[in-house]
């Protein structure tokens, strides 16, 4: 075994790398850019080396920095994990040829599945069942589309190279050919450096379930069951479950030993997912094989009671497999969730900033959070906005739905938005309780999905209301016994007027939606009671902050909640959803726009790709203007209503901060 390890990535799997390795007591070696500086896996390892800029293409992405730390740090094997260098050849070449063990395939497997193409016809030889489609060498467009017209609308277009759901796009008619084409081709060559495309016929209702092999360089390999990641958004995982609903054994065995097939076919050896298309008629077929250890990995662990990392470790170090496949079993259902810092209700547009407040429900046998962030970090532009993986498991899958809607619940983030509400109305919906599962699982279930019912205003106004006044108490207590004049009258906080109510006016944004709250003290001797009239109703209610728990009973419903306050916006986390105010100041006039034009904003700090309309050119409501790319995205700015493009004020290549104007727009004037 070895006894000190370097691993070449960050966040969540470094961390779980380092607990992995710490329990088999090898010593780790952490590499981190400028961004994570005081990153909790550099803070984890026994040893750090600084690699570079923020950007990854300067630290995470440069082989010759990590072989350079781990020859400096007299590491002996370098662990990937995902993601970045993990399915380079060149990277795991470089590393044998500088005698370090690269914990992954040998370069020969990686290589022959980083084409899809090419690892399309290995998978043919290897009688492993392939979705119709062209993958030959001819890239010509007419090429791409005459077959596409030959099989079909509709039709996938897939990057040869890479995953993650860049360089994909879906195509219904012939009329979207050539601008998917386009936009595809031009997401993969930024994304992997090569725009190279397949076609393939889209299942219009299918299962995405992959299998977990392993194998040594021994010859041994088995399967460790499948994993269904239906639930998808922008063919990008978001909840996934093991094993997967409704499949027999029969079906699970031919998938399992598909898949072996496919990783003997490759000469394989470590971790590897086999993924398959599973048609709704039980036929599936080979979509593509990660030569790496899956985010999702965790899952497997909890249904088999395997460290899958461990066994990364064991087979690199040349050991043979744990099990062999008569000596695995699967025990209970697992889920695993994905936190993000994004927007669900915007496209699941990335967002960035601080993590303020941040209380993951808390770790048992039946619940594991696997995150590299702490209270306090940044969500940065310049890596995956993935904050956690939170993962349960019980017996079956109804209770450990139910265990992973609780979860959920308790998770409480602060200062951005997230999708934790998104993934809770998405674990709890009818659909996903019934396993009704198929790639299009949220545009087709989106009405279920997205909504607020778990909101009340009767309750979440009024409860913000009581917090609020509290808190302008105790601030002006606190001031009060710093002052000189405690008993000056301005730390008064009871709203006294003559002859008038005591009244506080707050007005308060909740779902992008103001509120005006107007809170009636009652009269002295009352305590802490209050009248408050919002959203159209009146209230009684009282309450005690103490620390960060607020305590409120309205009109006899009593509550508590706990409150994370941030620079201009609270968020109340009660027992069944968390409530994020902003404070909504007065408008003087102050942000009245400039100017008759108008201008198009960066959503967040990114690069621009391409121009998709000329500088003086007229165009129509939802024309593409450009192509924004940030955290690994792309995203296309298009035009508020019919206009003219006046002026674009960056061009491909460049650096823009989010907030910043990107077009002079100037919108067209009904006569």
């Amino acid at each position: 075994m070895f006894t000190k390890i370097l691993i070449a990535n960050r966040g969540e799997i470094a961390c779980r790398i380092i607990r992995t390795a710490r329990d088999l007591g090898i010593r780790t070696v952490a590499v981190y850019s400028d961004a994570d500086r005081r990153a909790l896996h550099v803070d984890m390892a026994d040893e750090a080396v600084h690699i570079g800029p923020a950007p990854s293409r300067e630290s995470y992405l440069q082989a010759s920095k990590i072989l350079a730390a781990a020859k400096q740090t007299g590491a002996e094997a370098i662990h990937p994990g995902y993601g970045f260098l993990s399915e380079n050849a060149d990277f795991s070449r470089a590393c044998k040829a500088q005698s370090l063990v690269f914990i992954g395939p040998p370069a020969p497997a990686i290589e022959a599945m980083g084409s899809k193409a090419a690892a399309k016809t290995i998978m043919a030889a290897a009688k492993v069942p392939l979705v119709p489609g062209y993958h030959g060498a001819d890239q010509a467009a007419a090429v791409l589309r005459q077959h596409a017209d030959t099989m079909g609308y509709p039709v996938l277009l897939k990057a040869t190279a890479g995953g993650g759901g860049k360089g994909m796009r879906q195509v219904w008619e012939a009329g979207e050919f050539e601008a998917a084409l386009a936009a595809a081709k031009r997401e993969a060559a930024n994304s992997f450096g090569n725009d190279e495309m397949l076609v393939e016929k889209y299942l219009t209702q299918p299962r995405h379930v992959e299998i977990q092999v392993f194998c040594d360089r021994h010859g041994n390999a088995v399967y460790l069951f499948e994993r269904d990641c239906s639930i998808q958004r922008r063919h990008q995982k978001v909840i996934e479950e093991a094993p997967a609903p409704g499949l027999s054994q029969e079906l699970r065995a031919a998938m399992g030993e598909a898949a072996v097939r496919a990783a003997r076919a490759i000469d394989y050896e470590g971790a590897g997912t086999v993924e398959f298309l599973l048609d709704r008629d039980g036929a599936f077929y080979f979509m593509e094989m990660n030569t790496r250890l899956q985010v999702e990995h965790p899952i497997t662990e909890m249904i088999t009671g395997q460290d899958l990392v461990a066994w990364q470790l064991r087979v690199a170090a040349g050991e043979t497999l744990p099990l062999a496949q008569d000596q695995l079993r699967i025990h209970g259902h697992a889920f695993e969730a994905r936190v993000y810092a994004e927007d669900p209700h915007n496209d699941f547009l990335p967002v960035t900033g601080p993590l303020l407040f941040l209380q993951p429900p808390d770790s048992s046998p039946h619940v594991r959070i696997d995150s590299g962030v702490r209270q306090g970090d940044e969500v940065s532009v310049y890596y995956d906005p993935m904050i956690a993986k939170l993962v349960v498991w019980d017996e079956d899958r109804d209770r450990a739905r139910q265990r992973l809607a609780k979860a959920l619940q308790e998770y409480r983030i602060g200062g951005l938005t997230t999708n934790l509400d998104f993934l809770y109305n998405l674990a709890t919906c009818p659909p996903f309780r019934d396993a009704e599962l198929d790639t299009g699982f949220i545009e087709k279930h989106h009405a279920v999905i997205f909504h607020d019912s778990r909101y009340d205003l009767g309750r979440d106004l009024p409860l913000a209301a009581v917090y609020l006044v509290l808190e302008q108490a105790q601030s002006a207590a606190r001031n009060a016994r710093a002052s000189t004049d405690p008993w000056s009258p301005w730390h008064a906080t009871d709203a006294w007027r003559l002859n008038e109510a005591h009244l506080h006016r707050f007005s308060l944004s909740l779902h992008e939606q103001q509120h005006d709250i107007a809170v009636e003290q009652l009269a002295t001797g009352a305590g802490n009671r209050y009248l408050i009239r919002c959203g159209g109703g009146t209230y009684h209610a009282e309450g005690s902050l103490q620390g960060n728990t607020l305590r409120v009973t309205i009109d006899g419903y009593q509550t508590r909640a706990t409150v994370a306050p941030h620079d201009d916006s609270f968020t109340l986390y009660t027992q069944d959803r968390a409530l994020q105010f902003k404070r909504v100041t007065p408008d003087y006039g102050e942000d009245v726009e400039q100017g008759d034009g108008g201008g198009l904003t960066a959503p967040m700090n990114g690069t621009i790709v391409t121009l998709l309309a000329a500088a003086g050119s007229r165009v129509e409501k939802d024309d593409p203007l450009l192509v924004l790319e940030a955290m690994k995205m792309e995203h296309t700015i298009r035009a508020p209503g019919a206009g003219e493009v006046v002026e674009f004020y960056f061009q491909p290549g460049q650096l823009v901060d989010g907030g910043a104007t990107l077009v002079d727009f100037k919108a067209t004037v009904d006569e």
